[in-house]
């Protein structure tokens, strides 16, 4: 059983005292400790200390058998890892512990318990910039998602939100990057493929967009976002028939789109269907009515006066 990179030990170059009852700790998170107990002695028989300090600051016990006699001469041992155990189910007595192998998880479930420990935190960073990103708060986002990245190097929901934010603040290559990291880990994430689209397309790759958005509709032809940007863009490089096909079908599948109904408006009106362009700025405008949005729907009734004129 190997943990790599996942955990780090502590410099005892900094700890002139000692290790401070903490010999590990997880990577991403110094405040997940692991302190690590070597005992030599028969199987049916050991047993490892710990102290209360010791459980307070850590999460986990790890515990290694020495099946030899201990000499101060030698410098390598044949050690087993006979097994972990979560601080939080030892009981010390006078402020120590005594944790008998029978006690013992089994050592090869060890990375889960500490990927799980891991997990609850990445799920509190991950509520946290979204709470961010619906306040606006661009760069709070980021943070918490690179913090989630720390703890989960292939989170593709934290690669595509980070991108989210960074084109937000106005950062469209480093919310490339994070779009092609989330692709490279899910082929299938259409959402990377949508947001790589409109980042491209900010930065004048129109074609390279409309082919991230036709991708997107590949993975989920219900995408109505992907349908919507893909005919703006159509719209931007004359295709305006195309753009109209887009705009229907992204109503088609989501009938309150006034967004889709505004942008068909101005393709038809630009191809000479006024009376259809007419019909869709209505649309948008009743919609934009509704949801109480004043402004938005003035705008559509200026569009159509402008049509009937």
């Amino acid at each position: 059983m190997r943990l790599g990179n996942f955990v780090t030990e502590v410099d005892y170059e900094k700890r002139v005292g000692g290790d401070g009852k903490v010999d590990f700790t997880l990577t991403s998170d110094s405040s997940v400790g692991i302190q690590v107990k070597a005992r030599n002695g028969k199987f049916d028989e050991i047993k490892w200390t710990i102290s209360q300090e010791e459980i307070e600051k850590n999460a986990v016990l790890v515990c290694i058998l020495i099946q030899e006699e201990v000499s101060e001469s030698q410098n390598e041992y044949n050690l087993i890892l006979a097994g972990f155990l979560a601080t939080n189910m030892i009981k010390s007595i006078n402020g120590k512990a005594l944790v008998g192998i029978n006690e013992l998880l089994y050592s090869g479930g060890l990375r889960c318990y500490l990927e799980s420990l891991a997990s609850s935190e990445t799920d509190e960073y991950m509520r946290l910039g979204a709470e961010c990103f619906e306040k606006k708060d661009y760069r709070g986002a980021v943070n918490y998602y690179s913090q989630v990245l720390q703890l989960q190097p292939n989170n593709v929901d934290a690669y595509n939100q980070r991108g989210r934010a960074m084109y937000y603040l106005g950062d469209k290559d480093g919310a490339i990057k994070d779009f092609n990291q989330a692709i490279r880990i899910d082929p299938n994430f259409a959402n990377a493929y949508n947001g790589r689209g409109v980042s491209c397309s900010e930065l004048g790759d129109k074609q390279g967009a409309i082919e991230d958005y036709t991708q997107a509709i590949k993975i989920d032809p219900q995408y109505t976002d992907a349908y919507n940007n893909r005919g703006f863009d159509r719209y931007e490089l004359g295709d305006k028939q195309g753009a109209i096909e887009d705009y229907t079908q992204a109503i088609k599948i989501h009938p309150q789109y006034t967004d889709a109904y505004w942008k068909r408006g101005i393709a038809r009106s630009d191809l000479g269907a006024k009376r259809r362009a007419i019909h869709d700025f209505q649309k948008a405008a009743d919609i934009y009515k509704k949801e109480g949005q004043e402004k938005d729907y003035q705008d559509a009734m200026e569009e159509i006066r402008k049509l009937r004129q």
